[in-house]
């Protein structure tokens, strides 16, 4: 995997790198000047006037004398000490000797020795002016590239930051992703194109321009994009749309020209744009008028798809969660020809999946991976991913040198509600309301079978809940009926019931669930066309501040009256779920007095024992 570096400012890195190789040249510096002054002051010790040398020569103290030039070296007769003294330019040191008075007899019985050159000498001289002066051009040689270097990143603040990719043996293929089967055979159809144009041109079919991937986040986008990189013996180049956006105006349409520009050079290639609403969004909605920095960018990359210039072999694959803020001229055909939808896995690509993640852990012999996936209705490929890495990090924190099913099961709860925390202290009596509260949601939910499975109750503290009942439903679902959305009314109001008859009064516990399920009715009444009043109708249309990204109003396309009809579907809705709540709840009163109080021993219930304590009741039906 290779990555193609296009230059980029930064002052803060090009200042500290001057201010690196400075402190090396200064450092430098001063270990020379050190070696220069222990060159220069070499035998200061011992040294000695030349009146003092010949007075030791003439009491015989001295063996040796050794002359550089001026410099006198003298051994002493023993060897253990060196004296050192100058003499007069021009003058031997027979005849200086002479003229201090030693005598012939103390300088014949001397060893005397005259070298005309002293390298030491020549190397200090040689330091001292040279060096010196090669250091501050060395110097001043550094600071002029750092500022050319400086001058020619701003030539180059237009260029695309793009990574550049090459297959290896690591690389991730489409037999690696696990479900999406459509969109795998949509984008093996596109690298198929790349490979073998020929079958298809034979045909009179053209090179789509653009594939554009939807879905939710965590559902494997970037994750095929890497697959595509696999598969493709073509140039693959990555970028992120959000490194378009400049402060400055101009620049993203610039970075959009070169990526082009790079990418054709090296046709047949394929771009890949993730999260492409970043510069993608409709234009003219949002702040900044119509001439802003990240419209530009857009009207650039419309051109480069689908501009005069229409003869390259360039595919751009785009990723976004939020179709619905994209341009429509990005959507037209020309540009993104196909749109390829990634759904949540089904039950058996989820298998699949957390196959695919087991790979490279230690399992244990009990795991089953298939009722895991019955477990995680509703998760992403990255969710699973997530799973068994958290099962992974359980077993090892345990000490254990396998994962088994009880590790896994446990990390899907962590997953959707958090850690456990087991610290967070309650009275008796918010123990008692949570066991009450939690066992009224868990027995409704046993009057509709045909929905969803009480999988587990418990009443120790998750992430922000007190306590939870987890419930799965017994198949992968696409559409929901009114009377499955009219059973989700009646458990949502368990809880809140359930504290009204046995404690009188409610607490904040049943907050969630009172928002939860008012706007579930607000939805029934006036998006999916199940109110009795009003009928099939679609009322209210939301407005969105594109360059938030947010909702923030909506637009009401409907008068006060029907407003007031809207309230009191909602409220009907509402009412008619607490009663039959209400009802079922008192005629098993002993059962839910019988599930509260094993809460209260147990902290938890499994499946198992939950059904054995309602079974009587599961014949009946609401």
């Amino acid at each position: 995997m290779n990555k193609v570096k296009m230059p980029k400012i930064k002052n803060t890195q090009k200042w500290s790198t001057i201010l690196k190789q400075t402190s090396q040249i200064l450092f430098l510096v001063l270990v020379v000047a050190f070696l220069i002054s222990s060159f220069s002051s070499k035998g200061q010790n011992n040294s000695i006037t030349l009146s003092e040398l010949a007075q030791k020569i003439n009491l015989g103290e001295i063996s040796k004398i050794n002359v550089t030039s001026t410099d006198i070296t003298a051994v002493s007769k023993d060897g253990k000490n060196n004296f050192l003294t100058s003499k007069e330019t021009g003058v031997s040191i027979i005849e200086t000797l002479k003229g201090l008075g030693v005598t012939d007899q103390a300088i014949n019985n001397l060893n005397v020795t005259v070298n005309n050159s002293n390298f030491w000498e020549i190397v200090v001289m040689f330091l001292q002016v040279l060096l010196p002066v090669g250091l501050v051009f060395l110097l001043f040689k550094s600071l002029t590239k750092q500022s050319e270097k400086g001058a020619m990143q701003v030539f180059s603040f237009g260029k695309a930051n793009v990574r550049f990719f090459t297959p290896d043996k690591d690389s991730i293929t489409f037999k690696d992703v696990a479900g999406v089967k459509e969109a795998k055979e949509e984008l093996a159809e596109v690298v198929e194109f790349l490979k073998n144009p020929k079958k298809f041109q034979d045909l009179g079919a053209k090179i789509p321009r653009g594939v554009l991937m939807i879905g939710a986040p965590g559902s494997g986008k970037t994750l095929l994009a890497r697959a595509v990189a696999g598969e493709a013996q073509v140039p693959f180049f990555h970028v992120s749309a959000s490194e378009f956006v400049e402060m400055f105006v101009g620049v993203g349409a610039s970075r959009v020209r070169d990526l082009f520009a790079l990418a054709k050079k090296m046709s047949p290639s394929i771009i890949f744009i993730d999260e492409i609403d970043a510069v993608g969004r409709e234009r003219g909605s949002g702040m900044g008028g119509g001439h802003d920095e990240r419209e530009q960018t857009l009207n650039q990359i419309l051109v480069e798809m689908d501009g005069f210039d229409r003869s390259t072999n360039v595919i751009v694959i785009a990723a976004t969660n939020r179709p619905d803020v994209l341009d429509q001229a990005l959507l037209r055909p020309g540009r993104f020809d196909r749109r390829v939808a990634l759904d949540l896995p089904s039950i058996n690509d989820r298998e699949e999946i957390l196959k695919i993640h087991a790979q490279g852990k230690t399992l244990g012999t009990n795991v089953n991976l298939r009722q895991v996936a019955e477990r995680t209705p509703g998760f992403s490929g990255a969710e699973l991913a997530n799973l068994m890495n958290e099962a992974a990090i359980l077993a090892a924190r345990r000490s254990q040198k396998s994962i088994n099913n009880t590790d896994i099961l446990e990390s899907i709860e962590k997953v959707i509600l958090g850690p456990e925390r087991r610290s967070a202290v309650f009275s008796d009596k918010e123990k008692k309301i949570t066991a009450y509260h939690e066992a009224g949601h868990a027995l409704l939910t046993a009057f509709y079978p045909e929905f969803d499975t009480v999988r587990k109750i418990s009443i120790i503290s998750r992430g922000q809940a007190a306590g939870y009942t987890l419930k799965m439903p017994n198949e992968d679902r696409h559409f929901k009926a009114k009377s499955e959305f009219k059973a989700e009314l009646v458990t949502l109001l368990g809880g809140y019931t359930a504290e009204e008859i046995i404690f009188k009064e409610v607490s904040t516990g049943a907050s969630n669930d009172l928002e939860v399920a008012t706007a579930l009715a607000h939805n029934l009444v006036t998006r999916y066309g199940m109110s009795d009043k009003l009928g099939p109708l679609s009322l209210g249309k939301s407005e969105t501040m594109l360059f938030l990204g947010r909702d923030l109003s909506t637009e009401k396309t409907y008068s006060e009256q029907t407003a007031q009809i809207i309230d009191s579907e909602i409220k009907k809705l509402i009412d008619d779920a607490h009663k039959q709540a209400e009802k079922l709840l008192r005629e098993n009163l002993s059962i839910l007095e019988v599930l509260a109080q094993e809460l209260i021993k147990k902290e938890t219930l499994e499946k198992e024992e939950f059904e054995e304590i309602v079974k009587t009741i599961l014949p009946k039906k609401a």
